[in-house]
């Protein structure tokens, strides 16, 4: 008897273990500054985007965020150090459109973008315009593709680069329009712009709060907005779609993510955060000033966009040929 009452009362402790573990409060969150990882280099609209949200952000969560500029390898650097981060909520990645083809663009990313993040909420949309060169001859989108297929070797498209917003936009014109021209690569838009308006370059397809006063200025002229609505900074200027360009839609649009498995509690404080961001006066009046617009939803709607990008993008990709790399 008293060796059973013994074992009885040693085996207490450890029964009583898993509760204690269970009542302990689970570790503060934030514990420290959240990190916002951008893959792009500073002073780009996704780099704009990150600043305005995460200052909204931090004033519904504790602590602070700091944003870091991590370009390099197709997104894929920045992307690659995020999904490999521990997944505790303090590290995140911001990022657009070339998260939806770096499987074509860069296949030994060393992750999977559909799988490997968890994503917060979509944060906004910025319409393309379509830009030629002034000494093009042409002012409408039908009388480019007209010159376009007349002079099948001679233009050159200007991008910031193989997977980016703008050239998943150039190649989605040709493919519609059965139009040809050379896509070049920069190493930023400044360089591209730059070439556009000196003539090296006869049309491009990129920011609008960029390009419009440039076309203010007779150095650039504008042909479309590459959304299928109108845009609210360029009310005036007809969409591709309206220009005969059934089907056409591209713009740079911006999501945050968080590695996989971060847990499901942080990930929504994290979306509702964004959320309100979004709806906040100050943000608004910012996103207008930069040519953003909305983009509801939380979550699910961000997961189901990117796949429904990786979709459409890749295979177009695949189609015209775009190799990695270049």
């Amino acid at each position: 008897m008293f060796r059973r009452t013994l074992l009885a009362t040693l085996a207490l402790p450890s029964l009583a273990l898993p509760s204690l573990a269970r009542a302990q409060p689970a570790p503060a969150w934030p514990s420290r500054p959240i990190r916002v990882v951008v893959p792009f280099a500073a002073g780009g609209i996704i780099d704009v985007v990150a600043r305005i949200i995460t200052e909204a952000m931090a004033r519904t969560l504790p602590g602070n965020f700091v944003v870091e500029n991590m370009p390099g390898g197709g997104t894929s650097i920045g992307g690659r150090a995020v999904a490999r981060a521990v997944p505790d909520g303090h590290t995140l990645l911001l990022t657009g459109a070339s998260q939806a083809v770096v499987p074509a663009m860069v296949p030994d990313a060393g992750y999977d973008v559909l799988t490997d993040f968890a994503a917060i909420a979509p944060l906004g949309d910025q319409p393309f315009v379509l830009a030629v060169h002034p000494g093009m001859p042409v002012n409408s989108v039908a009388e480019l593709i007209a010159w376009l297929k007349a002079h099948p070797t001679e233009a050159n498209f200007a991008t910031t680069g193989l997977g980016a917003a703008s050239h998943l936009a150039g190649e989605l014109f040709m493919s519609l329009s059965g139009t040809r021209f050379t896509v070049v690569p920069y190493r930023g838009t400044p360089q591209a712009v730059t070439d556009l308006v000196a003539g090296r370059a006869q049309l491009m397809i990129d920011s609008q709060t960029l390009l419009a006063p440039m076309a203010a200025e007779g150095r650039v002229r504008l042909l479309a907005v590459t959304t299928p609505r109108r845009s609210k900074l360029l009310p005036a200027l007809p969409t591709l779609v309206e220009s005969g360009l059934a089907g056409y839609a591209a713009s740079s649009w911006q999501g945050l993510y968080a590695p996989r498995g971060t847990p499901e509690p942080i990930i929504a404080r994290l979306a509702a955060a964004a959320i309100a961001a979004k709806a906040d006066a100050t943000v608004q009046r910012r996103y207008t000033d930069a040519g953003v617009e909305d983009f509801p939803g939380g979550p699910t709607e961000l997961a189901r966009f990117l796949r429904a990008e990786n979709a459409r993008w890749v295979p177009l990709l695949h189609a015209a040929g775009v190799k990695p790399g270049g």
